[in-house]
């Protein structure tokens, strides 16, 4: 790929629906610039540092920041050659990791160690994407700045809340990384994880990145290993008018691969505010809808005349009642069937 590819793709993801748009798109292209190399030479880099230093001439500092939106088998190698050659004299650096930050707690701490000896604790970025988006964000002043949400957002009145992240489209050629993990790595245990955590946190101390984090971690070490028999998992085979291809079609997936491209599970948080509530949360590829929705179904018993003896119910008698649950938590298999024939009619 060369510079003018690079800009033809940029262009190709923005939309310019005035003219007004399309000329600022033309003065933003001005200050995108492409530079080609492997990740593992330092003649690379120091062609990277070359045109860095051709940007910032003038500049009493020089600031950079590293995004690598790159494989994860690459981070380490290409987190060392940006600390070598492009690292700046006079500024600071912030180096960006997206997810996913190894693919189990060894290869975590794996790449954490590897980050130690060149980077500072400040200067390293773990990002989840997903958090940056509208919906996301709006969780927050959705719980705590709703005077009626405040009061009703517990066990006593949600009878279940459903995370769902669904994807039209397959692996499209990217198999090779996605079988790797597949969709629990991929999605779930982070994009799924960090809503669920938005959802049923405290109130923080303050709203600084810290308090917040603390939260949630209280949230998560409230959640109990998931059985297995609280699992579903499956791949997608090729759609019903044969215009789309089964996940072992593609070319850069394994034929005998077993990796999921689709799961449900449901989580439990053991605390006052929560106890006994399923967290239902289901991901997939290929679903053929590209919709993200989070569900809490709300017993309107509950909600006008809250009763004492429900509130002390064990999770493994609650939730019988509800439509949604056609028998005593947990019955993973007619949860989730009889879960997605109600959700249109008790969202």
């Amino acid at each position: 790929m060369d510079h003018e590819e690079y800009l033809r793709r940029v262009k190709s993801y923005i939309k310019v629906p005035t003219k007004e748009m399309e000329e600022q798109l033309e003065d933003f292209c001005c200050l995108c610039s492409y530079i080609s190399g492997q990740y593992d030479e330092d003649e690379s880099f120091a062609n990277l540092n070359e045109h860095l230093d051709w940007l910032e001439r003038g500049r009493e500092q020089q600031n950079r920041v590293f995004y690598m939106a790159l494989p994860p088998s690459v981070f380490i190698t290409v987190s060392q050659h940006l600390k070598k050659n492009c690292y700046p004299e006079n500024g600071i650096a912030r180096i960006i990791v997206e997810k996913p930050f190894g693919k189990d707690l060894g290869s975590s701490r794996e790449l954490q160690r590897a980050l130690e000896p060149n980077w500072k604790e400040d200067e390293i970025f773990r990002i989840d994407h997903y958090l940056g988006k509208e919906m996301v964000k709006n969780i927050l002043i959705l719980r705590f700045g709703n005077e009626f949400f405040g009061a009703t957002w517990n066990r006593n009145h949600i009878d279940n809340v459903q995370i769902t992240f669904k994807e039209p489209f397959g692996t499209e050629g990217r198999g090779g990384y996605f079988d790797e993990f597949g969709i629990i790595r991929d999605v779930m245990q982070n994009h799924l994880l960090q809503v669920l955590t938005l959802l049923a946190m405290e109130r923080p101390i303050s709203f600084s990145s810290e308090d917040i984090r603390d939260e949630k971690v209280r949230v998560l070490r409230g959640i109990p290993a998931i059985e297995p028999k609280n699992v579903i998992i499956g791949q997608y085979g090729k759609s019903l008018d044969g215009n789309k291809p089964a996940y072992k079609e593609d070319d850069t997936v394994p034929k005998d691969s077993r990796c999921p491209t689709f799961c449900a599970m449901v989580a439990h948080i053991k605390n006052e505010r929560w106890d006994g509530v399923p967290f239902i949360l289901k991901a997939g590829k290929g679903m053929f809808i590209l919709r993200f929705t989070v569900t809490a179904l709300v017993s309107l018993t509950n909600l006008t005349q809250p009763s004492t003896s429900k509130r002390r119910k064990s999770a493994s008698n609650s939730r019988t009642s509800h439509p949604a649950f056609s028998r005593t938590f947990p019955a993973t298999s007619s949860l989730f069937e009889s879960s997605r024939t109600n959700q249109s009619t008790s969202r």
